[in-house]
């Protein structure tokens, strides 16, 4: 399975951990620079001036914000998500970033939206860049327009991972990444979709999380392959309504969570 950074979600009980408070009023270093666009108030840790220059820096921040709205343009188109406040990115100094918040999980992170997107920043805006951007705006489009809404895991990181694979251009699921996931469950180690439904994937250790992202992009993805891109929109829709992720899912695709999970057994070949 290929190796990647993963972009994590994490819940807000994770926050309270020794320092991150500070982190969050403060900045990575103390000293943030402020730039808005129609929809996003971006915050740019100003220790990355050192490594790109006052130039630099802006033609960054303009390059995030392009990113940011051209991501925002479609959560609705592809999600039915459309927040009507400012959305509060963080961008930080790679090693402020992981100074300040590489504790959060047993494995390393490239953002997590916890109030507001924070994410570990670079010189130029690269395709990994972008794709942990996006992510993350799925998590903030969410929290936005239902606070309190509490999704699964594999339902929540799913469809963060698909959304920011579909705006680059890319297939969610690859033949390769197929067929690792039927290789993997013909071993019996696929995981539980009861163990993918906790709220969050931050408890997992770093060989079992990369597994819990990709079939989570995979189930939202078999949803999407079988049933349309609008069963997506049309299960957000009634998530943001009525918060039963269960009768959400009968209605717009008519399986459950674990009709979904036996389907996607079968698509793969393995036997229930």
């Amino acid at each position: 399975m290929r190796a990647f950074l993963l972009a994590v979600s994490l819940g807000a009980a994770l926050l309270t951990l020794a320092g991150v408070a500070e982190a969050r009023a403060r900045g990575g270093d103390g000293r943030f620079d402020a730039r808005r666009s129609t929809h996003f108030l971006l915050r740019q840790d100003v220790a990355i001036d050192q490594r790109t220059g006052p130039s630099g820096t802006r033609q960054f921040e303009r390059d995030v914000l392009r990113v940011l709205e051209a991501g925002y343009d479609q959560l609705d188109a592809r999600l039915g998500l459309r927040p009507r406040r400012r959305l509060e990115v963080s961008i930080y100094d790679p090693a402020r970033f992981d100074a300040h918040y590489a504790r959060l999980a047993p494995f390393r992170i490239a953002g997590f939206y916890g109030g507001s997107i924070r994410v570990r920043g670079d010189v130029r805006v690269t395709p990994a860049l972008v794709r942990t951007l996006h992510h993350e705006l799925v998590h903030a489009a969410f929290d936005a327009v239902a606070p309190g809404l509490v999704l699964p895991g594999w339902l929540n990181e799913g469809l963060a991972e698909w959304f920011s694979a579909r705006t680059a251009g890319l297939v969610p699921i690859g033949g390769q990444d197929f067929a690792a996931l039927a290789q993997i469950g013909a071993r019996g180690q696929l995981l539980p979709i009861a163990r993918l439904s906790a709220p969050s994937f931050a408890s997992l250790d770093a060989g079992t999380a990369p597994l819990a992202y990709l079939q989570s992009r995979a189930l939202v993805d078999h949803l999407a392959r079988q049933h349309g891109d609008q069963a997506l929109r049309d299960l957000v829709r009634r998530l943001l309504r009525t918060g039963d992720v269960d009768g959400s899912l009968a209605r717009a695709v008519g399986v459950d969570s674990a009709g979904l999970e036996a389907a996607f057994r079968d698509e793969l070949g393995l036997a229930r």
